[in-house]
């Protein structure tokens, strides 16, 4: 059984892939405890696998981010990767990047948003996007270590949000210490859509 939060569609809210069509499948628990985090990870239902196939194809699109909490930590993330490919549909993971299973092998596409709080579990290697939330200004030293760490073709610094209030302030100042990254906003936050 998948322990779940929520499974929605909408559209991708930030990164590359800003305003692409996908189904949203929020897994249950996390490994960190940011104290900006604003996500809700305490299970709320349970899918067995077909149950979740079912549901993630009741939906138009064909593309899903399997997001969290945290997917790396899903034991039985394997099974829905292969049943959700073999449907023949495109397959993104939301991860901080503290684990790196081999399943990640057999999604489409891997966002990272590793936490400078927690600088010393980063253990991916390779993404597609890494996405740093610049929750201070000693995020910019973070994210140049990180692009040591990790391997990919775009990495974006996000504003922190705390209490309702967007830091664009801080974002700037970290971004304008930066060479080679670019703004990524939650877009979906901003517009008011899910």
């Amino acid at each position: 059984m998948y322990q779940l939060v929520e499974i929605f569609e909408s559209l991708q809210g930030e990164g590359r892939n800003t305003g692409r069509p996908c189904v949203f499948v929020r897994f249950a628990g996390c490994n960190l405890s940011c104290p900006w985090c604003d996500t809700d990870v305490g299970p709320r239902f349970s899918l067995s696998l077909d149950e979740l196939v079912a549901e993630v194809k009741s939906h138009r699109s064909k593309s899903v981010v399997l997001t969290g909490g945290e997917p790396a930590l899903v034991a039985a993330m394997p099974e829905l990767v292969a049943a959700l490919k073999a449907e023949g549909f495109w397959i993104a993971v939301e991860t901080n990047g503290t684990a790196e299973p081999d399943w990640f092998a057999f999604v489409d596409y891997i966002a990272c948003s590793p936490k400078a709080e927690f600088a010393d579990r980063v253990a991916l290697t390779r993404a597609d996007e890494v996405r740093v939330v610049a929750s201070s200004a000693a995020a910019a030293g973070f994210c140049r270590a990180v692009r040591e760490r990790i391997a990919a073709t775009d990495y974006y610094v996000s504003p922190c949000e705390r209490d309702g209030e967007i830091d664009y302030a801080t974002t700037k100042e970290v971004l304008s210490r930066l060479e080679g990254w670019s703004l990524s906003v939650q877009l979906h936050k901003i517009l008011g859509f899910r």
